[in-house]
Protein backbone atom coordinates (compact mmCIF):
# COMPACT_ATOMS: atom_id res chain seq x y z
CA UNK A 1 0.00 0.00 0.00
CA UNK A 2 1.41 3.53 -0.75
CA UNK A 3 -0.26 6.93 -0.41
CA UNK A 4 0.53 10.47 -1.64
CA UNK A 5 -0.28 13.24 0.65
CA UNK A 6 -3.04 15.64 -0.56
CA UNK A 7 -0.39 18.93 -1.02
CA UNK A 8 1.50 16.67 -3.80
CA UNK A 9 -1.75 15.72 -5.83
CA UNK A 10 -0.66 18.56 -8.30
CA UNK A 11 3.04 16.91 -9.18
CA UNK A 12 1.50 13.17 -8.64
CA UNK A 13 -0.95 13.89 -12.01
CA UNK A 14 2.03 15.62 -13.95
CA UNK A 15 4.22 13.45 -13.16
CA UNK A 16 2.21 10.35 -13.96
CA UNK A 17 0.42 12.45 -17.36
CA UNK A 18 4.49 12.91 -18.00
CA UNK A 19 4.89 9.35 -18.36
CA UNK A 20 1.49 8.44 -20.12
CA UNK A 21 -1.28 10.58 -21.47
CA UNK A 22 -3.71 10.82 -18.33
CA UNK A 23 -7.60 10.57 -18.82
CA UNK A 24 -9.07 11.85 -16.19
CA UNK A 25 -12.15 13.82 -14.24
CA UNK A 26 -11.93 17.51 -15.14
CA UNK A 27 -13.75 20.34 -13.97
CA UNK A 28 -14.97 22.64 -17.10
CA UNK A 29 -17.91 24.98 -17.74
CA UNK A 30 -19.36 23.97 -14.29
CA UNK A 31 -19.31 20.23 -15.11
CA UNK A 32 -17.23 17.31 -14.44
CA UNK A 33 -16.34 15.05 -16.98
CA UNK A 34 -13.74 12.91 -18.26
CA UNK A 35 -11.01 14.66 -20.93
CA UNK A 36 -7.00 14.52 -21.14
CA UNK A 37 -4.80 16.08 -18.47
CA UNK A 38 -3.79 19.37 -19.57
CA UNK A 39 -2.40 20.68 -16.60
CA UNK A 40 -4.81 23.97 -16.94
CA UNK A 41 -8.49 22.46 -16.59
CA UNK A 42 -8.67 21.80 -12.29
CA UNK A 43 -8.82 18.40 -11.92
CA UNK A 44 -11.71 17.31 -9.72
CA UNK A 45 -11.71 13.03 -8.61
CA UNK A 46 -14.31 14.63 -5.21
CA UNK A 47 -17.00 14.86 -7.15
CA UNK A 48 -18.99 11.20 -7.15
CA UNK A 49 -19.96 10.89 -10.63
CA UNK A 50 -18.82 11.94 -14.06
CA UNK A 51 -21.98 13.73 -16.29
CA UNK A 52 -20.87 11.03 -19.13
CA UNK A 53 -19.00 7.49 -18.15
CA UNK A 54 -15.83 7.13 -18.98
CA UNK A 55 -16.17 4.26 -21.25
CA UNK A 56 -15.55 6.19 -24.50
CA UNK A 57 -11.86 5.98 -23.44
CA UNK A 58 -12.57 2.34 -24.83
CA UNK A 59 -15.65 3.34 -27.39
CA UNK A 60 -15.17 7.02 -28.35
CA UNK A 61 -18.34 8.68 -29.18
CA UNK A 62 -18.10 9.27 -32.28
CA UNK A 63 -14.39 7.68 -34.73
CA UNK A 64 -13.60 7.82 -37.95
CA UNK A 65 -12.90 4.20 -39.02
CA UNK A 66 -11.78 4.23 -42.36
CA UNK A 67 -11.75 5.69 -45.89
CA UNK A 68 -12.07 4.94 -49.51
CA UNK A 69 -10.64 6.21 -52.27
CA UNK A 70 -12.17 5.40 -55.44
CA UNK A 71 -10.56 5.58 -59.18
CA UNK A 72 -12.54 4.19 -61.79
CA UNK A 73 -13.42 0.60 -60.74
CA UNK A 74 -10.60 0.80 -58.36
CA UNK A 75 -11.32 0.99 -54.37
CA UNK A 76 -8.41 1.64 -52.06
CA UNK A 77 -9.19 1.01 -48.18
CA UNK A 78 -7.60 3.17 -45.92
CA UNK A 79 -7.11 2.06 -42.43
CA UNK A 80 -6.86 4.90 -40.67
CA UNK A 81 -6.51 3.72 -37.21
CA UNK A 82 -2.79 4.46 -35.23
CA UNK A 83 -1.11 2.17 -32.52
CA UNK A 84 -2.53 2.92 -29.10
CA UNK A 85 0.44 4.29 -26.60
CA UNK A 86 0.22 2.96 -23.04
CA UNK A 87 -2.40 5.48 -21.17
CA UNK A 88 -3.86 5.78 -17.77
CA UNK A 89 -7.56 6.23 -16.69
CA UNK A 90 -7.66 7.73 -13.52
CA UNK A 91 -10.35 8.24 -10.52
CA UNK A 92 -12.89 5.25 -12.11
CA UNK A 93 -15.49 4.14 -9.93
CA UNK A 94 -16.26 1.14 -9.13
CA UNK A 95 -19.80 0.51 -11.33
CA UNK A 96 -17.81 2.31 -14.24
CA UNK A 97 -15.31 -0.38 -14.01
CA UNK A 98 -17.73 -3.06 -13.84
CA UNK A 99 -19.50 -1.36 -16.89
CA UNK A 100 -16.20 -1.94 -18.75
CA UNK A 101 -16.68 -6.01 -18.26
CA UNK A 102 -20.21 -5.61 -19.65
CA UNK A 103 -18.56 -3.94 -23.11
CA UNK A 104 -16.05 -6.32 -22.77
CA UNK A 105 -18.42 -9.05 -23.43
CA UNK A 106 -19.81 -7.16 -26.42
CA UNK A 107 -16.69 -5.76 -27.86
CA UNK A 108 -14.56 -8.74 -27.29
CA UNK A 109 -16.67 -11.26 -28.36
CA UNK A 110 -16.23 -13.30 -31.41
CA UNK A 111 -15.74 -11.31 -33.47
CA UNK A 112 -13.63 -8.72 -32.18
CA UNK A 113 -13.90 -5.25 -32.22
CA UNK A 114 -10.24 -4.50 -33.02
CA UNK A 115 -10.58 -0.71 -32.17
CA UNK A 116 -12.01 -0.93 -28.75
CA UNK A 117 -9.64 -3.98 -27.80
CA UNK A 118 -6.54 -1.76 -29.08
CA UNK A 119 -7.38 1.00 -26.60
CA UNK A 120 -8.70 -1.34 -23.87
CA UNK A 121 -5.46 -3.04 -23.99
CA UNK A 122 -3.66 -0.18 -23.99
CA UNK A 123 -5.20 1.59 -20.72
CA UNK A 124 -3.67 1.52 -17.38
CA UNK A 125 -7.19 1.78 -14.79
CA UNK A 126 -7.18 3.55 -11.93
CA UNK A 127 -10.53 2.80 -9.89
CA UNK A 128 -11.44 5.31 -6.98
CA UNK A 129 -13.52 3.99 -3.96
CA UNK A 130 -16.28 6.10 -3.38
CA UNK A 131 -16.72 7.43 -0.06
CA UNK A 132 -19.65 9.16 -0.04
CA UNK A 133 -22.03 7.44 -2.42
CA UNK A 134 -25.13 9.47 -3.21
CA UNK A 135 -28.80 7.86 -2.39
CA UNK A 136 -29.28 7.65 -6.46
CA UNK A 137 -26.50 4.74 -6.29
CA UNK A 138 -27.90 1.08 -6.15
CA UNK A 139 -24.73 -0.84 -7.19
CA UNK A 140 -24.94 -3.12 -4.22
CA UNK A 141 -27.80 -4.77 -6.47
CA UNK A 142 -25.58 -5.50 -8.93
CA UNK A 143 -22.87 -6.95 -7.25
CA UNK A 144 -20.93 -3.83 -7.04
CA UNK A 145 -18.63 -3.23 -4.21
CA UNK A 146 -18.00 0.59 -4.50
CA UNK A 147 -15.61 0.26 -1.50
CA UNK A 148 -13.22 -2.05 -2.63
CA UNK A 149 -13.00 -1.63 -6.43
CA UNK A 150 -10.87 -3.64 -8.66
CA UNK A 151 -8.64 -2.33 -11.35
CA UNK A 152 -5.15 -2.14 -12.38
CA UNK A 153 -4.98 0.30 -9.11
CA UNK A 154 -7.00 0.95 -6.80
CA UNK A 155 -7.37 3.88 -4.67
CA UNK A 156 -8.89 5.54 -1.71
CA UNK A 157 -9.01 9.09 -1.12
CA UNK A 158 -8.92 10.55 2.76
CA UNK A 159 -8.23 14.41 3.42
CA UNK A 160 -4.96 13.87 4.16
CA UNK A 161 -3.87 11.42 1.14
CA UNK A 162 -4.69 9.83 -1.55
CA UNK A 163 -3.93 5.58 -0.93
CA UNK A 164 -3.12 3.48 -3.82
CA UNK A 165 -3.09 -0.73 -4.04
CA UNK A 166 -1.11 -2.14 -7.15
CA UNK A 167 -3.00 -5.03 -8.55
CA UNK A 168 -1.71 -6.03 -11.53
CA UNK A 169 1.48 -5.68 -13.60
CA UNK A 170 0.92 -2.88 -15.34
CA UNK A 171 -0.90 -1.16 -11.81
CA UNK A 172 2.77 -2.00 -10.41
CA UNK A 173 4.73 -0.50 -13.90
CA UNK A 174 2.42 2.89 -13.71
CA UNK A 175 3.17 3.64 -9.93
CA UNK A 176 6.87 3.75 -10.33
CA UNK A 177 6.81 6.20 -12.73
CA UNK A 178 5.39 7.85 -9.64
CA UNK A 179 7.72 6.82 -7.03
CA UNK A 180 9.37 9.78 -5.90
CA UNK A 181 6.08 11.09 -4.68
CA UNK A 182 4.43 7.96 -2.91
CA UNK A 183 4.82 7.15 0.82
CA UNK A 184 4.75 3.81 2.36
CA UNK A 185 1.44 3.08 3.99
CA UNK A 186 -0.60 0.64 6.29
CA UNK A 187 -4.02 -0.60 5.79
CA UNK A 188 -5.62 1.12 8.81
CA UNK A 189 -7.13 4.07 7.52
CA UNK A 190 -8.36 2.26 4.04
CA UNK A 191 -10.09 -0.69 6.53
CA UNK A 192 -11.95 2.19 8.13
CA UNK A 193 -13.05 4.28 4.75
CA UNK A 194 -14.11 0.73 3.33
CA UNK A 195 -16.28 0.06 6.31
CA UNK A 196 -18.21 3.43 6.76
CA UNK A 197 -18.71 3.45 2.75
CA UNK A 198 -20.19 -0.17 3.17
CA UNK A 199 -22.36 0.74 6.35
CA UNK A 200 -23.49 4.34 3.71
CA UNK A 201 -24.20 1.67 0.95
CA UNK A 202 -26.79 -0.25 3.14
CA UNK A 203 -28.70 2.77 4.34
CA UNK A 204 -29.34 3.69 0.85
CA UNK A 205 -33.15 3.79 -0.46
CA UNK A 206 -32.15 1.95 -3.49
CA UNK A 207 -29.86 -0.61 -2.09
CA UNK A 208 -31.71 -3.98 -1.33
CA UNK A 209 -34.16 -3.81 -4.91
CA UNK A 210 -35.47 -6.82 -5.76
CA UNK A 211 -34.40 -8.20 -9.50
CA UNK A 212 -35.29 -11.70 -8.92
CA UNK A 213 -38.08 -11.39 -10.74
CA UNK A 214 -36.03 -10.97 -13.96
CA UNK A 215 -35.25 -13.91 -15.89
CA UNK A 216 -35.83 -15.81 -18.39
CA UNK A 217 -38.74 -18.05 -16.92
CA UNK A 218 -40.36 -15.29 -16.92
CA UNK A 219 -39.57 -13.27 -20.31
CA UNK A 220 -42.91 -13.88 -22.02
CA UNK A 221 -44.85 -12.78 -18.83
CA UNK A 222 -42.58 -9.41 -18.78
CA UNK A 223 -42.25 -8.60 -22.47
CA UNK A 224 -46.52 -8.58 -22.25
CA UNK A 225 -47.39 -7.19 -19.18
CA UNK A 226 -49.59 -4.08 -19.13
CA UNK A 227 -47.26 -1.77 -17.02
CA UNK A 228 -45.22 -1.06 -19.97
CA UNK A 229 -47.70 1.08 -21.44
CA UNK A 230 -47.73 3.57 -18.12
CA UNK A 231 -44.02 3.20 -17.44
CA UNK A 232 -43.53 4.51 -21.27
CA UNK A 233 -46.30 7.06 -21.40
CA UNK A 234 -44.17 10.06 -20.37
CA UNK A 235 -40.93 8.82 -21.75
CA UNK A 236 -40.27 11.73 -24.43
CA UNK A 237 -37.72 9.48 -26.18
CA UNK A 238 -35.01 11.76 -25.54
CA UNK A 239 -32.24 9.35 -25.16
CA UNK A 240 -30.22 11.26 -22.08
CA UNK A 241 -30.59 8.01 -20.34
CA UNK A 242 -28.82 6.15 -23.32
CA UNK A 243 -25.81 8.55 -23.19
CA UNK A 244 -25.38 9.06 -19.99
CA UNK A 245 -25.34 5.09 -19.38
CA UNK A 246 -21.65 3.86 -18.93
CA UNK A 247 -23.06 0.32 -20.65
CA UNK A 248 -25.43 1.18 -23.44
CA UNK A 249 -23.11 0.09 -26.59
CA UNK A 250 -25.35 0.79 -29.24
CA UNK A 251 -24.15 2.29 -32.27
CA UNK A 252 -24.47 3.65 -36.12
CA UNK A 253 -21.95 3.60 -39.06
CA UNK A 254 -22.54 6.16 -41.72
CA UNK A 255 -20.40 6.93 -44.47
CA UNK A 256 -19.72 10.96 -45.86
CA UNK A 257 -18.78 11.76 -49.57
CA UNK A 258 -15.71 13.95 -49.03
CA UNK A 259 -15.33 14.59 -52.48
CA UNK A 260 -11.82 13.40 -52.26
CA UNK A 261 -12.55 10.27 -49.99
CA UNK A 262 -15.52 8.71 -48.40
CA UNK A 263 -15.02 8.55 -44.86
CA UNK A 264 -17.10 5.77 -42.51
CA UNK A 265 -17.58 6.97 -39.20
CA UNK A 266 -19.26 4.98 -35.99
CA UNK A 267 -21.03 7.08 -33.28
CA UNK A 268 -23.50 6.88 -30.44
CA UNK A 269 -27.22 5.87 -31.35
CA UNK A 270 -30.14 5.70 -28.62
CA UNK A 271 -32.58 2.53 -28.75
CA UNK A 272 -34.82 5.20 -27.71
CA UNK A 273 -34.67 7.24 -31.18
CA UNK A 274 -37.70 6.69 -33.19
CA UNK A 275 -35.59 6.00 -36.25
CA UNK A 276 -33.43 3.77 -34.44
CA UNK A 277 -32.91 -0.16 -36.60
CA UNK A 278 -35.30 1.74 -39.26
CA UNK A 279 -35.16 -0.24 -42.26
CA UNK A 280 -35.70 -0.08 -46.01
CA UNK A 281 -38.94 -1.94 -44.99
CA UNK A 282 -40.02 0.18 -42.18
CA UNK A 283 -39.37 0.34 -38.27
CA UNK A 284 -39.50 -3.12 -36.67
CA UNK A 285 -40.19 -0.60 -33.17
CA UNK A 286 -42.54 2.00 -34.17
CA UNK A 287 -43.72 2.82 -30.95
CA UNK A 288 -42.67 4.65 -27.85
CA UNK A 289 -43.70 1.60 -25.80
CA UNK A 290 -42.13 -0.78 -27.94
CA UNK A 291 -38.79 1.30 -27.81
CA UNK A 292 -38.99 1.78 -24.09
CA UNK A 293 -40.10 -1.88 -23.01
CA UNK A 294 -36.42 -3.16 -25.43
CA UNK A 295 -34.22 -0.72 -23.67
CA UNK A 296 -35.10 -2.10 -20.15
CA UNK A 297 -36.07 -5.90 -21.14
CA UNK A 298 -32.41 -5.87 -22.88
CA UNK A 299 -31.19 -4.59 -19.62
CA UNK A 300 -32.34 -6.61 -17.07
CA UNK A 301 -33.38 -9.64 -19.20
CA UNK A 302 -32.27 -10.24 -22.36
CA UNK A 303 -28.24 -9.03 -21.59
CA UNK A 304 -28.10 -11.71 -18.68
CA UNK A 305 -29.66 -14.17 -20.38
CA UNK A 306 -27.12 -14.22 -22.57
CA UNK A 307 -23.93 -13.30 -20.93
CA UNK A 308 -24.17 -15.70 -17.66
CA UNK A 309 -26.82 -13.42 -15.59
CA UNK A 310 -24.58 -10.51 -15.99
CA UNK A 311 -27.40 -7.78 -15.86
CA UNK A 312 -26.77 -4.69 -18.37
CA UNK A 313 -27.05 -1.85 -15.35
CA UNK A 314 -24.85 -1.41 -12.90
CA UNK A 315 -26.51 0.87 -11.03
CA UNK A 316 -24.50 3.98 -11.15
CA UNK A 317 -27.95 6.27 -11.15
CA UNK A 318 -27.02 8.58 -13.60
CA UNK A 319 -30.43 7.97 -15.33
CA UNK A 320 -32.23 8.91 -12.25
CA UNK A 321 -30.08 12.04 -12.12
CA UNK A 322 -30.53 12.92 -15.98
CA UNK A 323 -33.94 11.81 -16.94
CA UNK A 324 -35.89 15.10 -17.45
CA UNK A 325 -39.17 13.42 -16.33
CA UNK A 326 -37.56 11.14 -13.83
CA UNK A 327 -38.37 8.06 -15.22
CA UNK A 328 -35.44 5.44 -15.07
CA UNK A 329 -34.59 2.18 -14.70
CA UNK A 330 -35.35 2.19 -10.93
CA UNK A 331 -39.38 2.26 -11.25
CA UNK A 332 -39.25 -0.04 -13.95
CA UNK A 333 -37.12 -2.50 -11.41
CA UNK A 334 -39.97 -1.76 -8.79
CA UNK A 335 -43.42 -1.53 -10.77
CA UNK A 336 -42.32 -5.23 -12.70
CA UNK A 337 -40.88 -6.70 -9.91
CA UNK A 338 -43.56 -5.85 -7.81
CA UNK A 339 -42.81 -3.33 -5.43
CA UNK A 340 -43.80 0.81 -5.28
CA UNK A 341 -43.16 2.83 -7.33
CA UNK A 342 -39.90 4.54 -7.09
CA UNK A 343 -39.98 8.39 -6.23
Amino acid sequence: MKKVFTPDLGKFYAALAEAMPLYIPIKKAGETNYGWYDGVNPVDIDTLKTVKSPKDAFFPQSENMMKFRTEGKKIDIIDVRKENAPFAIFGVRACDYKAFGILDNVFLGDPVDTYYKSRRDAAVIFTLACGKPHESCFCKVFGVDAADPQGDVTMWKAEDALYLRANTEKGENALKAVSSLLHDADETAVEEMKKTTREIIEKLPYSHLDVSRFKHENLNELFDAPEWKELSEACLGCGTCTFVCPTCQCYDVQEFNTGKTVRRFRCWDSCMYSDFTKMSAGQPRPTQLERFRQRFMHKLVYFPDNNDGQFGCVGCGRCLQKCPIHMNIVKVIKTMGGGDDAK
